[in-house]
């Protein structure tokens, strides 16, 4: 094997390097991040939890997400969303017994597959979700009789279907019909949870609300620490078209001339918050979106953070949903409206470490590699047990976007391996990689 030296100037020549903040990757140095260690799970010692939305199975043609998609080496857990609660007899069961059971798809053999192949992986479930809603598991929840028979049940089914652990997504005691009683039965429910799933040897986890008003309903946060082997902070949805304006999903810090709930209503106060009522760092998780949400403006012209918008707006050929994109739809919306015209205008935001996008009545505020890089470096920092990402169904998995599939996922790695090494920031603060990076990548695909 030999090692071919370029000059400076042709090795940008080759690569064709772009700013990174424009989302776009040689497909040279695309190659080397699919081979490299420091990509991957196997170069830091910190947690990088997936959760997979099984419903992009049904997806079209792109945008179709199935367990052959999913790379181990990205992830040190793995969690199948959604189970359900059956409110008859209080039993967890499969929300899509097709996608689910061995009769249909096998979903739940295959994904728990994995680990056998990749024994560092942790696959569990998830049960709850947006829409199993909250009423039902505020009912079950406030008595002890059906907290038990839950517990059981899910004990049961976890064991029965092979997952190492059940992760808890009530969203969210206390709200959406729920009751105020839900905070204290919220800590009892998962109290019972431990009593049977530790002893088995079984993790047991919960997905929990960011915004502050959500944490004060619903969670007792230093008790239900206390049970719980992680918690997962979901630091997304901090903004939406619900609010008739123009907001970023997920911004770091706010602005200086953000006033009222906005100042909270951001990463770095939920987790400063949660860490005054009681949070261990060790034990939290961040969420960071692999998706962005979507706004249409009132007027074109005004087209700023804030600026006013309608409470519908559009979707992506893949998610179908509206309000929502998912970073595969985001990128490839980049790169298909690129011209002839005037395509999508990309804006940075130094406070909220975040870009968003808009052409015409179009606008967009999401995550991109950057973005996710500066969230996964503080989650570093403030000595948390790792990132969460909702959900891998959503990344570039194809690759499609000129770059490596899953680039937000190996951006959260590689960050999480330049952290722990003590290295400098893969990228600038203006956004452009980095020369050393860069010859890191061409270097491993020319020695291959």
């Amino acid at each position: 094997m030999g090692v071919t030296l370029v000059t400076l100037g042709g090795l940008v020549t080759m690569l064709g390097v772009t700013s990174w903040g424009q989302g776009v990757h040689s497909p040279v140095l695309g190659a080397a991040t699919m081979v490299r260690a420091d990509y991957t799970v196997h170069s830091h010692d910190k947690q990088v939890v997936c959760y997979w939305g099984t419903w992009a199975n049904y997806r079209p043609d792109g945008g179709k997400f199935t367990p052959e998609h999913i790379d181990p080496t990205l992830c040190t857990h793995l969690i199948y969303s959604f189970a359900g609660l059956e409110k008859h007899n209080w039993t967890m069961k499969s929300l899509d017994p097709w996608m689910d059971l061995d009769d249909g798809l096998k979903g739940f053999k295959k994904t728990t597959g994995l680990k056998y192949t990749h024994p560092h992986l942790k696959v569990t479930l998830a049960i709850g979700g947006w829409n199993e809603g909250s009423e039902k598991y505020s009912e079950m929840a406030a008595d002890p009789v059906s907290r038990r028979t839950f517990a059981r049940s899910a004990l049961s089914f976890i064991r029965r279907h092979k997952f190492d652990g059940l992760d808890l997504d009530w969203e969210y005691p206390g709200k959406r019909g729920g009751k105020p009683e839900d905070r204290e039965n919220f800590i009892l429910l998962i109290k019972d949870l431990y009593k049977v799933f530790r002893p088995a040897g079984l993790m047991l986890t919960a997905a929990i609300g960011a915004a502050p008003g959500t944490i004060d309903a619903a969670y007792d946060v230093e008790r239900m620490y206390e049970y719980l082997d992680y918690v997962h902070v979901m630091c997304y949805d901090y903004h939406g078209k619900w609010d008739k304006k123009t907001g970023h999903n997920s911004p770091l810090r706010p602005r200086p001339s953000e006033t009222g709930d906005d100042l909270t209503l951001n990463v770095d106060y939920t987790m400063q918050y949660l860490r005054q009522l009681g949070a261990r760092p060790e034990k939290t998780v961040l969420g960071v979106p692999l998706y962005g949400r979507a706004f249409s403006l009132v007027d074109p012209a005004i087209n700023n953070i804030g600026a006013p918008a309608k409470d519908t707006s559009f979707s992506g050929p893949y998610t179908r949903e509206d309000g929502f994109l998912g970073y595969n739809e985001i990128c490839l919306k980049q790169i298909q409206d690129a011209g002839p015209g005037p395509g999508w205008r990309v804006e940075w935001n130094e406070d909220y470490s975040a870009p968003f996008m808009f052409r015409d009545d179009m606008w967009l505020s999401y995550d991109n590699e950057r973005s996710i890089q500066a969230k996964t470096e503080y989650a570093y920092d403030q000595g948390l047990a790792g990132v969460m990402t909702w959900s891998i169904d959503t990344d570039d998995f194809l690759g499609v976007c000129n770059g490596p599939k899953f680039p937000l996922l190996r951006t959260i790695n590689h960050a999480l391996y330049m952290k722990q090494a003590g290295l400098s920031s893969g990228v600038t603060r203006s956004g452009a990689l980095s020369l050393t990076w860069v010859l890191m990548g061409l270097l491993s695909v020319l020695m291959l």
